[in-house]
């Protein structure tokens, strides 16, 4: 068995019959990891010139030397091979010059349920195989080490079909998706010299929960690499429309409630016509506050097609990956995000793409994270990654450099 370079072509041939891959493993993103400066590199491990293992490994310059990175990988049909792949990439990294060596499993350490319980053991030995090479890990750990989950949402949609996927929902979000899909919101695709429109309603999100966006640039880059494998698609409400759909729907209302009326003249004891009566009486009380609501509204945007939330969908033949969101909470009531999660399910559903990944959750399962939540309405499961690992194959020079680093102050 030997570590060798392959093309591009011949990494996503490989990469595509893999069940459990990542779009970080793709050669869409090594195009975008290349026009973001980064050296990369198609590895595998090869035995009579079929791959057994392989990877798309990036470089980066740091002080003294390089930064070499796996990320969501290697990928590999047999596991037994890991460990060849593993040693092979530590004389590798030594040969070119690397400082630093980081590999970030995309392998399952542990499922568990939709409210955090464990539905699976522990698989220690995906931790131990990388430690007993001499690679450092950094934990088992939770929230976002280094910007990033170890902690993924996800939702198998095998066997499900576009009419029974509501039904899989939770019960609050069934009544979530079912809510929304009365206002009356669109979905459009951008183009690229629309991206702005993604970076503003990314930006306002950002600096809401305080955390750092991406450049537009870096959306363009995306776009240009991904082509048709991502999708940055927006919600829009025209309130003008939404006002006419509320007074139309009102109108049937009303004339619901005129025949309760003269069944009631008929049946004046009548608890259950009574009740309906005060029901029917209930929503058209609300018809009028939602009606005021969007007058308001109408007036301030007037017939425009009002951006309410934004996501970047990333498909690949395994699974899709909701990777970038963006909302305004001005218009939080309209609950366009389940708008989008359902839209892109259907998709999955139509492309017979089995898994959808809503990405990254902290953790925690004490209430506190709300992002778990609104993923919570979706009714999928959990997996957690095993973390971190890190190789140093000169550490004497590595540990003298970051104490340089340290007495200089950077």
């Amino acid at each position: 068995m030997i570590l060798t370079s392959i093309t591009s072509t011949e990494f996503q041939s490989f990469a595509d019959t893999i069940s459990n891959r990542s779009f970080i493993q793709s050669e869409q993103m090594g195009v975008l990891l290349g026009t973001r400066g980064a050296d990369v590199t198609y590895l595998a491990l090869k035995e009579d010139a079929e791959i057994l293992v392989a990877a798309l490994v990036y470089t980066l310059p740091m002080t003294g030397g390089l930064h070499m990175e796996i990320n969501c990988g290697p990928i590999y049909s047999d596991s037994s091979y890991l460990e060849a792949f593993y040693n092979c990439l530590k004389e590798y990294a030594k040969s070119r010059g690397v400082l630093q060596l980081i590999v970030k499993p995309y392998d399952t350490y542990q499922t568990f349920d939709s409210s955090g319980q464990p539905s699976s053991e522990e698989r220690k030995e995906i931790i131990s195989t990388l430690t007993n090479l001499g690679f450092q890990h950094d934990g088992l750990m939770t929230g976002y080490p280094g910007g990033e989950p170890d902690w993924l949402y996800l939702k198998n949609l095998a066997g499900i079909t576009e009419k029974t996927l509501l039904t899989t929902f939770s019960k609050k979000g069934k009544s979530l998706v079912k809510k929304a899909n009365t206002f009356g919101i669109k979905l459009k695709k951008l183009q690229r010299e629309e991206l702005a429109i993604f970076k503003k309603i990314t930006t306002k999100t950002s600096e809401r929960r305080n955390y750092s966006d991406k450049s537009l640039e870096y959306y363009q880059h995306f776009y240009d690499s991904f082509k048709d494998k991502a999708e940055f698609i927006i919600a829009t409400l025209n309130f003008n429309e939404y006002l006419n759909r509320l007074e139309i729907e009102q109108e049937k209302l009303q004339a619901k409630i005129e025949k309760i009326k003269t069944k009631l003249l008929a049946n004046p004891n009548s608890d259950k016509i009574q009740n309906t009566l005060r029901e029917y009486n209930s929503q058209f009380d609300s018809f009028e506050l939602r009606k005021t609501e969007a007058k308001e509204l109408a007036e301030k945007y007037g017939d425009e097609d009002v951006v309410l939330a934004a996501s970047l969908f990333v498909y690949m033949s395994q699974e899709v990956t909701y990777l970038f969101s963006g909302s305004y909470s001005e218009f939080s009531k309209f609950y366009a995000p389940a708008i989008l999660q359902e839209y892109v399910m259907l998709e999955c559903i139509k492309r017979g793409i089995p898994n959808y990944n809503l990405l990254g959750i902290q953790g925690l399962f004490d209430g506190s994270d709300g992002v778990l939540r609104f993923k919570q309405n979706f009714n999928g499961y959990i997996v957690r990654k095993p973390g971190t690992f890190r190789y140093y194959p000169n550490p004497l020079k590595f540990k003298c450099l970051q104490i340089l680093k340290k007495l200089m102050g950077r």
